[in-house]
């Protein structure tokens, strides 16, 4: 059975994610769910005296790394491990090595066919993906595929909802430290580049827009353990549909460096974990007015998504190898059956002769490797 691992590496969150084969069997449309589990961590690398790496520690005595993972970002990183500097992708390559590890030896039924996909910014660079690209070969990671974030969130959406006509979704990525907006072609006959126009990111909105806006709004000066009793819930909410609505700039300008409208998107996907309270599905569908998609947990759509491509891509290699094996197979069964037929064209010729023997002609044989030589002499009579 394929089973596929996505991995999705926040500047806040880590989600892990496995996706193993649904049933073959079921009629299209009543298909299993994707048997799929997820694991979020936090984005943090810790290392020992050794100079081995652990996520999501947050040592009481130490010193953690954080604020990493975004490439985009060129401050200098102070990291070092036993006197090696480490670059902000190899410090993203090092968090997937852990992962996978841990993964892998937490369900070793998956063995070495597991396909494993990780997700970056679909508004990376060729510079920066060739750059994390490095850093996994360097990690020994090469069978790590990359994908870009919004078409990982496009398998998930054709896995769930499919099988989808052609159209155009608007991915609307809220994380914790930015918002990210992306045009996706889905359905069938889908270029193997989907991704239609420019993507966009503001770190303007996201999880920590919201709470700096909440702190500003209850008034400076206030300790943070006061914020929260000076806002209501009520307060909160407005204060959470207001930035939603500031963020439509940003999907606009993405429709039109797109050259398209609302009107031509077909759906809205929602994902990221700051998009789970239910103010951000609610705002988007009633000032975009077309149909607005957010799973149970928009947190690890993304890797779910990745996961899936994963799959995907152990179950073609499956095929491959069985197709391999099959031609194989074949080959074995025609060699045995000419050299068959080679033996039985050879004793023929022995019987022949031994015939011809019998009625009172001479002969000499010799039996090369791969044929029958004879030779005949006509023994007279007297």
């Amino acid at each position: 059975m394929a089973v596929g691992l996505g991995l999705s590496i926040g500047t806040v969150n880590t989600v892990s994610a496995l996706a193993e084969e649904g049933s073959a069997k079921a009629p299209p449309g009543h298909r299993k769910k994707q048997c799929s589990q997820a694991i979020t961590r936090r984005t943090t690398l810790t290392f020992d005296s050794t100079g081995s790496a652990r996520v999501g520690m947050i040592p009481r005595h130490g010193r953690a790394i954080v604020e990493f993972a975004d490439l985009t970002q060129r401050s200098i990183m102070q990291a070092r491990v036993r006197h090696r500097p480490l670059s902000r992708a190899n410090l993203v390559a090092t968090v997937a090595d852990c992962v996978i590890r841990e993964v892998l030896d937490d369900h070793p039924s998956c063995g070495a066919g597991v396909g494993i996909a990780l997700t970056h910014p679909a508004g990376y660079s060729g510079e920066q993906v060739g750059e994390l690209r490095a850093a996994l070969d360097a990690a020994e990671l090469t069978r790590v595929t990359l994908v870009a974030e919004p078409i990982a969130a496009a398998a998930w959406l054709e896995a769930d909802r499919g099988p989808l006509m052609p159209g155009l979704a608007l991915v609307y990525d809220l994380g914790g430290t930015s918002l990210d907006v992306t045009l996706v072609r889905v359905g069938a006959g889908r270029p193997h580049n989907p991704i239609v126009g420019e993507p966009l990111r503001s770190t303007e909105f996201g999880g920590r827009a919201f709470g700096a806006l909440v702190a500003e709004r209850a008034g400076r000066g206030l300790p943070s353990s006061s914020v929260a009793e000076a806002v209501t819930e009520a307060a909160a909410d407005e204060l959470r549909r207001d930035l939603v609505k500031e963020s439509l700039e940003l999907v606009y300008r993405c429709l039109r460096i797109a050259d398209v409208t609302m009107a031509d998107v077909d759906c809205v996907l929602v994902v990221g974990g700051a998009a789970r309270p239910v103010e951000v599905a609610q705002v988007l569908a009633a000032e975009l007015a077309r149909p607005v998609l957010i799973a149970p947990d928009p947190e690890r759509t993304v890797a779910d998504g990745a996961a899936i491509i994963g799959r995907r891509a152990a179950a073609a290699a499956e095929g491959q190898s069985d197709q391999r094996d099959g031609r194989a197979r074949r080959r074995a069964v025609t060699r045995a059956l000419v050299l068959s037929r080679r033996t039985k064209r050879r004793w023929t010729r022995v019987a022949v002769l031994a015939m011809l023997s019998l009625t009172g002609v001479g002969m000499s044989v010799a039996v090369p490797g791969d044929g029958v030589v004879v030779g005949l002499s006509q023994v007279g009579s007297r």
